[in-house]
């Protein structure tokens, strides 16, 4: 089966999950082209990422009028289905963003539905029967405004946290309405979906997890659990991984190891990742005489994460929104316990006392007790609950095992599909 993934901007280092998912789809013999509005190669450093940005095409890197022939060509080829098409967009439009939240309008929705001519036309010449596009944002715009042109069949997955801040101004009924399915990627995600798709299309909401590779990891955790570098009682090493943004909860983190390193000299808490907020990050630190206890690495690749994680005896995830982060996952594969704020799919997945603590999101007292319980943790005991985390992690999260299960999605008949994407 020849299929596309198409999405917004690709290959992204925070998109490994995107990358994982199309590859264990290609073991199981699909041929997958790949789509994206956009490149950010200028800010890649990951050969595995430089590699994938050489095979997707960029929508918005052909030229101007190779963009327009292709959509004209499309729009006078069925004029029927480019008025109904249109009327889509406008009623989207009208809705407000199809990129990011509170932008967007009819034009840009008129910008989609010529970048969703140009998708159907290559879709058309290289003989792809199935678009799926990740992230319900403008990915799933143009894989929409496609399939109502007269290309392929659709389907996409919503993460979160973004498209839970603007359902209705991104249009998600309605493009759940003519998709062929629409994923989700934890059950809190689906019940999400339910408040706003049409009670008729619920039973096209489907869960598929992101997902890890098992072989990655090894078979034994890593060196901080297992081999005599774990700190001693009372002094435990956190790692922190993700963009420094509002949503992350890092300066909230920040706090926290504020109010618990006076009662545990030694805490140490190493912070993987770059963003916007840096800067203030940086001077919450220094104000708050932490610059012995917190470390900032910036951006790591794969390599580095593993690193990172097996120097730590536990992920701390201070998050306000969030989908499922794969850190967690991530984390829970190479051994290691969690404490995590109890929001959208987490629960799903970190056990309370099994496999790590979940505390309350924007609570820094409560994010120090955890860090207070996990210091007074014995390190046999710590052991213990990271492979549980393993256990569960791979029970749950195997991208092969989650693959099969959007390839069935995939592969099967929909002979109501394409009078749906007739359908206004």
């Amino acid at each position: 089966m020849k299929i596309a993934y198409l999405i917004n901007t690709y290959p992204r280092a925070s998109h490994t999950f995107i990358r994982r998912e199309i590859q264990a789809l290609e073991r199981r013999g699909f041929e997958i082209h790949r789509f994206a509005m956009r490149s950010e190669r200028a800010n890649l450093r990951d050969p595995a990422d430089l590699a994938e940005d050489d095979r997707t095409e960029h929508v918005l890197h052909q030229s101007k009028a190779l963009l327009v022939a292709a959509s004209l060509r499309r729009m006078f080829a069925n004029p029927a289905k480019a008025a109904k098409a249109f009327a889509v967009a406008l009623r989207c439009g009208k809705r407000g963003a199809g990129g990011s939240p509170g932008t967007g309008g009819r034009l840009r929705h008129l910008i989609y539905l010529a970048e969703a001519a140009y998708v159907a036309q290559r879709c058309a010449a290289l003989g792809i029967t199935h678009l799926h596009a990740h992230f319900g944002t403008n990915s799933a715009s143009v894989a929409m405004l496609s399939c109502l042109l007269g290309g392929p069949r659709y389907s996409f997955t919503v993460h979160g946290p973004e498209e839970f801040d603007a359902p209705a101004a991104l249009a998600l009924d309605e493009k759940m309405h003519h998709a062929m399915f629409t994923v989700a990627i934890s059950s809190f995600g689906r019940s999400q979906l339910y408040r706003w798709a049409a009670l008729d299309d619920w039973n096209k909401l489907h869960i598929v997890h992101c997902g890890v590779e098992p072989e990655k990891f090894s078979r034994s955790p890593l060196p901080a659990q297992s081999s005599g570098q774990i700190r001693p009682t009372g002094a435990p090493h956190l790692v922190a991984i993700g963009r420094l943004t509002e949503q992350k909860g890092f300066s909230l983190l920040i706090e926290a190891i504020s109010l618990a390193a006076p009662s545990h000299p030694g805490l140490r808490l190493t912070l993987v990742g770059d963003g916007p907020l840096r800067p203030e990050i940086e001077s919450q630190i220094a104000a708050n005489g932490l610059l012995d206890n917190v470390t900032l690495t910036g951006w790591q690749d794969e390599v580095g994460v593993q690193r990172a994680l097996a120097a730590a005896q536990a992920l701390i995830v201070p998050s306000f929104a969030e989908g499922l982060p794969v850190v967690v996952m991530e984390a829970m594969a190479a051994g290691r316990p969690v404490i995590a704020t109890a929001i959208a799919g987490v629960p799903e997945l970190v056990v309370p006392g099994l496999t790590g603590w979940i505390v309350p999101a924007g609570d820094a007292l409560a994010l120090a007790e955890a860090i207070a319980a996990l210091a007074s943790t014995p390190p046999d005991r710590l052991a213990t609950m990271g492979k549980a985390a393993r256990a569960r992690v791979f029970e749950r999260h195997d991208i092969d095992v989650e693959a099969a299960k959007l390839a069935a999605l995939l592969s099967a008949p929909d002979p109501t599909t394409q009078r749906m994407c007739r359908r206004i």
